[in-house]
């Protein structure tokens, strides 16, 4: 973003402290104190522990041209834009940048394969278009309208991740970002600490709709019955002249598989929409397939043509750490899915490891799974039943919930070929005195678990070959 300060006073519903200073140029809008570029606005925002204006000072010192500056504070300590609330302003200067631009903008949530459906909808949009999208995790109220200011003016199309952890957040998004498209990827048991229900969280990702443009496209996953519920409550908010489309692995919806086949590096499937012609998806398991339909259904919606798909699809870059192989120095295949963990997003994983064929052992480092609420332990057994021998050799587990993956795994799974820790270090130290060079590990665990750690040490160990 560039604008004279004056026009973003305008933009947020401030007004500039120095008339004087009404003509500085600002390039783009900064909220860490420790990346401050040249000529950049520096907006402070305050949490629990720290204040940004604080740092206001030293951030124009570094090269910041101007700051935004909350009302109740004294004066700005240089050229800067008067707001009652910073973080609600910057939020507002997203908006009217948005609008100023006239960019599309795609909207992305869901329980699992958000990130993942977010790189999908860009690879292929940016075939035919100019295109930005969310980076890593920047999907809440302070990181979406940060990625929308970082947005080149005359990008075509905007691919927003929207995440929440509570109601009336991504009604917040959507409000500011007023997507023309969006997509609800599922609804699983992530946040239900916070929520209680399965179908409190879908009318929490129902919200996206609240906020989106009229006559706008919402793709959703049909083989999900509380969308279908939630679309069909009064207080559900819906835009004037809706269009809905359905993907999913069931012969009901718009669009679903007709084949899939499993290689040792990418899937191969088509589709009801694609009629007989095969598309190559550079990612593993069936769930990625589904997530590929979402993003075919965007791209369809927005002219991108067959031969154009197809490429998209065959050149996508994932976001790390979502089922992203790793080859160790040794040799050993690593699948590193260690950004996040659920219920359904472990069984998908497991059903990749299922898949892989031509391996000595095929192993499981499962961690906890955070924030399931008081059904957590449940939840936890629930993975470890679905555990069978035909899925997996042997199984490590990581921290107390993990124990009753372990005890649900033992239902099933041999004597012998499950190992629970509560210590990292000492699971790494078994583990790798176990593998083998011709071997492929799945790691997979909340964030807070970090499952990374163990990849490492994995991948740079000389193993037995």
């Amino acid at each position: 973003m560039k604008r004279k300060l004056a026009e973003i006073a305008a933009m947020c519903g401030g007004y500039v402290a120095n008339a004087g200073d009404s003509d500085l140029i600002i390039e783009g809008v900064v909220t860490d104190s420790r990346k401050i570029t040249p000529g950049c606005l520096f907006i402070p925002l305050a949490g629990e522990r720290f204040d940004g204006h604080d740092f206001a000072g030293d951030c124009l010192q570094a090269g910041a041209a101007a700051v935004l500056w909350a009302a109740p504070k004294e004066t700005p300590p240089g050229p800067g834009i008067i707001v009652e609330d910073t973080l609600e302003a910057m939020q507002a200067l997203a908006k009217s940048y948005l609008a100023a631009c006239g960019t599309k903008v795609v909207g992305i949530t869901g329980s699992n394969g958000k990130t993942t459906t977010k790189d999908l909808v860009f690879s292929l949009l940016a075939t035919t278009f100019k295109v930005h999208k969310t980076q890593g995790n920047f999907n809440n109220h302070i990181g979406l309208p940060l990625t929308i200011l970082a947005m080149p003016k005359d990008s075509d199309v905007a691919v927003l991740e929207m995440g929440m952890s509570g109601r009336h957040e991504i009604e917040l998004l959507s409000k500011l970002a007023e997507p023309e498209t969006a997509i609800v990827t599922n609804i699983g048991e992530a946040h239900l600490l916070q929520l209680g229900s399965r179908l409190e969280i879908a009318r929490a990702k129902l919200e996206i709709l609240s906020g989106m443009k009229q006559g706008g496209l919402f793709v959703y996953n049909g083989d999900e019955p509380l969308i279908k519920e939630v679309l069909a409550e009064p207080a559900t908010v819906k835009p004037d002249g809706l269009e809905m489309m359905t993907f999913g692995l069931g012969g009901a919806n718009d669009d679903y598989p007709s084949g899939i086949m499993f290689m040792e590096d990418k899937t191969v499937f088509t589709s009801r929409s694609g009629g007989s012609t095969p598309l190559e998806l550079p990612l593993l398991g069936e769930h990625n397939v589904v997530n590929a339909l979402a993003a075919l259904a965007v791209a369809r919606h927005y002219g991108v043509s067959e031969a154009n798909i197809a490429e998209g699809l065959s050149r996508v870059k994932l976001t790390g750490m979502r089922i992203e192989t790793v080859v160790g120095t040794s040799g050993i295949t690593i699948l590193n899915d260690a950004y996040n963990s659920s219920p359904i997003a472990v069984k998908a994983a497991i059903g990749v490891l299922e898949k892989k064929r031509g391996y000595r052992k095929k192993i499981a480092v499962l961690g906890d799974m955070l924030e399931l609420g008081a059904a957590e332990e449940d939840f936890h057994r629930e993975v470890g039943r679905f555990l069978t021998p035909e899925k997996v050799d042997l199984l490590f587990t990581y921290g107390p919930l993990s124990e009753k993956i372990a005890e649900g795994a033992a239902e099933r799974l041999e004597p012998g070929t499950i190992f629970a820790y509560h210590d990292k270090s000492e699971l790494i130290e078994m583990l790798i005195s176990m593998l083998h060079s011709k071997d492929v590990l799945l790691v997979k665990a909340s964030r807070g678990m970090k499952l990374e750690e163990v990849v490492d040490a994995v991948k740079n160990s000389s193993l037995e070959r």
